[in-house]
């Protein structure tokens, strides 16, 4: 099954007997509070307009437990979000389709978890909202309580220890900008740098301009050529496990199954005994 779905695709979809379920988290990673402006408000651009039908989920509030020991976004509480996905109306056997505002790391972080936690069938919205040229609606819907019941999966998630092994025993992806991981610049996170080991590959070039995914074919090309097989162990990170889900959805597209380290350089770096490499080089 396809990871993603186009606009058009979902408008036919949306117009069937079977119409999936629209997840709406739009999200962004806001250093505005530092420059005295207001952080962004995923719930408020809800209110102004979404796909008809879609629910409103809290990036911040349902799909990551509270910023602490181990990251800015950490795993939540699997029963919390179960039901958080019940009032949204996330059953076990009915389709669900993810948008944001159109960077795509809100709604693959909420691929990412539905997946991990065993929902059968989950997309994102190709190109997020902007790709949506129907009209939007202002209504806000009260689903029927869905029966989704997570059950975390044995793999597919990486903790400190097991993203650095798989930094030596396969490949660990860092899905960052370039400049975080050769530790130039670092806006958020204690320390600059990368895991030893890791590769760079940022999460910006999995897409093309318009925030649409590169042709399958593409990114196949790219993550093999840094490294990555289909019958390798493939990791990821980033700053705080949302961009990281993103670049474990460009490898799903890709035919590469990958896992994630959710608590990613925010969980790394706040430990001054891990090691940290800086420069270009993995190592």
């Amino acid at each position: 099954m396809n990871a993603i779905i186009s606009a058009s695709e979902l408008a036919e979809e949306l117009a069937g007997t079977t119409p999936p379920v629209l997840l709406d988290v739009r999200w962004q990673l806001s250093t505005a509070k530092a420059a005295g402006a207001p952080p962004f408000d995923g719930r408020a651009e809800y209110a102004a307009g979404h796909l008809p039908g879609a629910v409103y989920v809290d990036l911040d509030g349902e799909l990551a437990a509270a910023p602490g020991a181990h990251g800015r976004h950490p795993l939540p509480d699997v029963g919390e979000f179960g039901a958080a996905m019940r009032r949204a109306g996330v059953s076990q056997g009915r389709p669900v389709v993810v948008y944001d505002g159109g960077q795509g790391w809100a709604a693959a972080r909420a691929w990412w978890l539905l997946r991990w936690t065993g929902h059968p069938n989950v997309r994102v919205l190709d190109g997020g909202l902007p790709a949506w040229k129907a009209p939007l609606s202002t209504d806000v819907p009260t689903p029927a309580e869905g029966d989704f019941a997570p059950v975390p999966g044995a793999r597919g998630l990486l903790d400190a220890d097991g993203a650095a092994a798989l930094a030596r025993s396969g490949v660990l992806f860092d899905a960052r900008a370039g400049e975080r991981y050769r530790g130039e610049v670092e806006p958020i996170d204690p320390v600059g740098g990368h895991i030893p080991g890791a590769v760079s590959a940022p999460t910006a070039d999995n897409v093309a301009p318009d925030g649409r995914f590169l042709p399958a074919g593409e990114l196949r090309a790219r993550f093999e050529a840094l490294g990555a097989t289909e019958d390798g162990a493939v990791g990821v990170y980033c700053g705080s496990g949302v961009s990281g889900a993103h670049e474990v959805l460009a490898l799903a597209v890709a035919g590469i199954p990958a896992a994630l380290y959710v608590g990613s350089w925010s969980e790394w770096s706040s430990d001054p005994a891990r090691p940290v490499a800086v420069g270009p080089d993995p190592q």
